[in-house]
């Protein structure tokens, strides 16, 4: 063995090296404008004044964050470089890894082509316009206003620009081929893999740009993890000039492969070589990871990895950051990936269109196995444009990362009726679902062609009638539900109902939960948290209980929390607007608490986690200097845990779906709270700082210091967090307290609280989006004194739309016209107050009033059309 080794060692050394392919990358030194310029593609444009950008980059980096209008339309970009001479007598591309959405790409004044698709790679030719050994004019035109290429609509922003990667590439005139949908040329898989052996299948094209045919060898050179060569195989062909030229090569003899799994991602490598028959010259070579894995799909019982039962476990993954937008570094994906593979998971969903080189890379290498699919979200369009580029995208996603064993699902539609039903006219719908029962077969009919070994998957919304009565849910092998039962509306324990129905109907349709989620802002907290708060506290308890349904049913194959992270969703009005807030890591990567939930449910090895990092500075209201009684959470996979406040055991509680819960006594300053392992075979522990403010019941000993904020029509404290300043909830008014008195929480549903809107005037939103309708009077029980009164009010009329994508809020149901009158003390301060007419729907109205009393506040409201609205009132005593 060791002689076969060093003999393929010998070989492998002997090949001459001169002819390899020549890869760097363009990604300094771009020029950028953003709008259309007249001549931008020619050689001589003048671009001086032009931005100076690196790429990746994106034009949306600011303004998707800052307003649903966000710039799409026409951008340029152009660069100048010098070709190395050496490239004289080589075939030469340019390579794009990403261009959204569509890009027409020029070298020195050329149009090479046009790639129509945002999140695929591409490559063009440039060989017949190159100036080897001179400057050369790169220049791109890159448009990502809506047009007939998917996505037509989703809950993504779409950050225009080339926001990946840039390669110049330099191969031998007779290489693998690169055109071929952007990909390398080179297809390998494992059809048969058993613990005994291995098959592995090679297919491919070569590319010969000689005007001579010429004779070649491939070799196939398999690695192990160490690097030792575990075979060597040939072939020979000719290949005709100026042709391509299909190869094929079947190798089964890779005896008791390690096999690749989550657990132990064990990678071989094969090197495909390219080499000259007459003179050994190596042309050209590829590199490709190989994991040897077998895996099924079972409708009753679930997933099976190598031949065992495996709960595909993870998360679904947009790919931008605040402020950055789409354009990220690799190693910015890669810390993505580790994140979460650190978290626990085995699964991923690369949502909803292919992502950057980088995270199927680390996905092979960490054991994450993977989901991905093209675009085709919310609708599709029956012009022949829009299937013509719908499937080059499937095509150029499968050949592109056809070699990545974590790949085993292939999708093609995500909720592709929830638009229609929701944008599309009767009339017009007809059209739409031809179109839609056409494009769906047509699609599976291409992955099961370009991949036999991999499986089909489409993701649909809740509307299972609709997608069975077009046939759509019977298409792909797998069924994917995104389902958000107890977040837009209804209680999240009919989320299993719900599942154990359509199991019942279809027993033999294998299922996977391809989104459940809900979105939290670090700001809200409650202690009686309820559907769509956006608190802290109502994300976690969705969570641990869906997670609960989908482990106790075995024929659930898995499932892909939505999302990972909080991504940029230019058209959300939520409490963060712009953003999608169901992440369990904050835009910036900072794990919310709830990851720790996900971390010790996935994790073999021991966690503590005190959830309470979101929540370090707490306030509550104090009976008579008692001490406030609030609940805290830690997150553990130990069987007990024990929670110390300031040294003081609080006692040893058990934990049930990785949680336990302790009342702890808070009283006016800091504290330090310390969770420890109560095994004895465990030593972990968790210590964490929390500040405390105590706010008083009743007012009749406050001091010149005090100062009070009523988050008014809701049930959460919310926490300015630019000045740090809390709103406690609101409460009936009892005498010697303060509080509301009549009127009720506004609810535009039933399950609801509150308007989803982005209010204008201020960055405290949620404090505006929440309100007491019908309010009759606010009343502080007060000593003497001199005091500082703040109202804050939003009108919410008038505003006819909402968002596609969610499914709870009907904008219409907002009342359109509120008038009323305030009086202070029974002092009108507001007569005919008509927000509407003076400010305008949807915007912070701030008033502030100085007053002194004697014994009491007494804010009264009185109607005149409509409802009183209140959103929030606050007092400070002056002296």
């Amino acid at each position: 063995m060791k002689f076969y080794q060093s003999l393929i060692l010998f070989l492998l050394l002997s090949l001459t090296a001169s002819a390899q392919r020549d890869i760097q990358s363009l990604n300094a030194g771009w020029k950028f404008f953003k709008g259309d310029k007249a001549g931008a593609h020619n050689l001589s444009y003048d671009d001086k004044q032009w931005e100076k950008v690196n790429v990746p980059h994106t034009w949306n980096a600011q303004d998707a964050y800052q307003t649903k209008e966000y710039y799409r339309g026409d951008a340029w970009y152009r660069k100048t470089f010098l070709a190395p001479k050496d490239m004289v007598g080589k075939q030469v591309f340019i390579r794009f890894e990403g261009v959204l959405l569509k890009a027409q790409v020029y070298l020195n004044g050329q149009l090479l082509g046009t790639h129509k698709g945002g999140y695929t790679a591409f490559n063009f030719d440039i060989t017949p316009f190159l100036k080897s050994g001179e400057q050369n004019v790169l220049a791109v035109k890159v448009d990502n206003s809506p047009q007939n290429i998917a996505p037509l609509s989703g809950d993504f922003t779409l950050f225009g620009g080339i926001y990946r990667d840039v390669w110049l590439i330099a191969t031998s005139k007779l290489h693998f081929d690169m055109d071929n949908f952007g990909s390398d040329g080179v297809f390998v898989q494992t059809p048969v893999v058993s613990e005994q052996s291995a098959n592995i299948s090679i297919k491919g094209s070569l590319k010969n740009n000689q005007s001579k045919a010429q004779a070649v060898k491939i070799a196939y050179i398999l690695e192990d993890a160490e690097g030792k060569v575990v075979l060597h195989k040939e072939q020979r062909l000719s290949v005709n000039k100026n042709q391509s030229s299909p190869f094929q090569f079947d190798i089964k003899e890779v005896k008791k492969p390690k096999l690749w799994s989550p657990e132990t991602p064990y990678l071989y490598t094969l090197r495909t070589q390219l080499i000259d028959a007459k003179n050994n010259q190596k042309l050209d070579e590829m590199s490709n990871p190989i994991g040897f894995r077998w895996f099924r799909f079972d409708a009753k019982t679930g997933f099976y990895l190598n031949g065992k039962p495996y709960k595909l476990l993870g998360v679904c993954r947009h790919q931008d950051q605040q402020w950055t937008g789409s354009a990220l570094s690799d190693e910015t994906h890669r810390r993505d990936m580790q994140m979460i593979k650190d978290m626990g998971a085995n699964f991923i969903r690369i949502a909803h269109y292919p992502q950057d080189k980088a995270i199927l890379e680390a996905c092979d290498k960490l054991g994450l196995l993977a989901w991905e699919e093209i675009p085709v979200v919310d609708m599709v369009s029956p012009e022949a444009e829009f299937f013509e580029s719908t499937e080059s995208q499937l095509r150029e996603m499968i050949r592109q990362n056809y070699n990545h064993p974590s790949i085993i699902l292939w999708g093609y539609m995500n909720e592709v009726l929830l638009g229609t039903l929701r944008k599309v006219s009767e009339q017009d719908r007809p059209k739409v679902f031809k179109a839609t029962q056409g494009l769906a077969q047509k699609l599976e009919d291409i992955v099961r062609k370009e991949d036999p070994y991999r499986l089909t998957v489409s993701a649909q919304h809740e509307a299972p009638e609709e997608y069975e009565k077009l046939g759509l849910s019977s298409v792909s092998n797998i069924l994917g539900w995104n389902l958000y039962q107890g977040w837009y509306g209804g209680d999240v324990t009919q989320f299993g109902r719900f599942m154990d129905d359509q199991h019942a109907r279809y027993p033999d349709r294998s299922h996977i939960i391809s989104e459940y989620g809900a979105g939290s802002d670090r700001r809200i907290h409650s202690l009686n948290p309820e559907c769509f708060d956006f608190s802290i506290e109502y994300q976690q308890e969705y969570n641990e209980k869906m997670m609960q349904q989908i482990l106790e049913r075995p024929n659930i194959a898995g499932s892909a929390l939505w999302n990972f992270i909080d991504f940029g969703s230019a058209f959300r009005e939520e409490s963060m607007p712009h953003i999608n807030n169901k992440g369990i890591v904050y835009a910036d990567r900072t794990p919310k608490d709830v990851y720790y939930y996900y971390k010790a449910l996935f994790n073999k090895k021991p966690v503590v986690h005190i959830a309470s990092r979101d929540w370090t500075r707490r306030t509550g209201i104090s009976e008579n200097g008692k001490a406030v009684i609030q609940p805290i959470k830690v997150y553990s996979n130990l069987k007990a845990v024990e929670l110390f406040i300031d040294g003081k055991s609080l006692g040893i509680k058990n934990t049930s779906n990785c949680t336990a819960i302790w009342d702890v006594p808070f009283s006016d300053g800091e504290h330090i709270l310390t969770a420890q392992s109560a095994q004895k075979d465990t030593d972990l522990s968790d210590a964490l700082r929390i500040s405390f403010q105590a706010q008083p019941k009743y007012l009749q000993n406050i001091d010149n210091h005090f100062e009070l904020g009523v988050n008014v029509g809701s049930t959460s404290f919310f926490t300015d967090d630019v000045s740090g300043f809390t709103w406690i909830p609101e409460q009936a008014y009892q005498p010697g307290s303060w509080g509301y008195i009549g009127g009720e929480i506004l609810r535009n549903t039933p399950d609801r609280i509150g308007i989803q809107l982005e209010i204008a005037g201020t960055h405290n939103i949620p404090l505006y989006q929440t309100m007491r309708k019908g309010l009759q009077e606010f009343r502080f029980d007060v000593p003497k004194g001199t005091y500082e009164v703040e109202l804050h009010f939003t009108e919410p009329g008038q505003k006819k739309e909402s968002i596609l994508n969610d499914i709870g809020f009907d904008a219409s149901k907002t009342d359109e016209r509120n008038i009323f009158s305030v009086s202070l003390n029974n002092r009108m301060i507001l007569e005919d107050f008509n927000m509407l007419k003076t400010y305008g729907p949807i915007i912070a109205v701030h008033k502030k009033y100085i007053t002194e009393t004697a014994q009491h506040i007494s804010i009264k409201f009185k109607p005149i059309e409509g409802n009183t609205l209140l959103s929030a009132i606050k007092l400070r005593k002056i002296n």
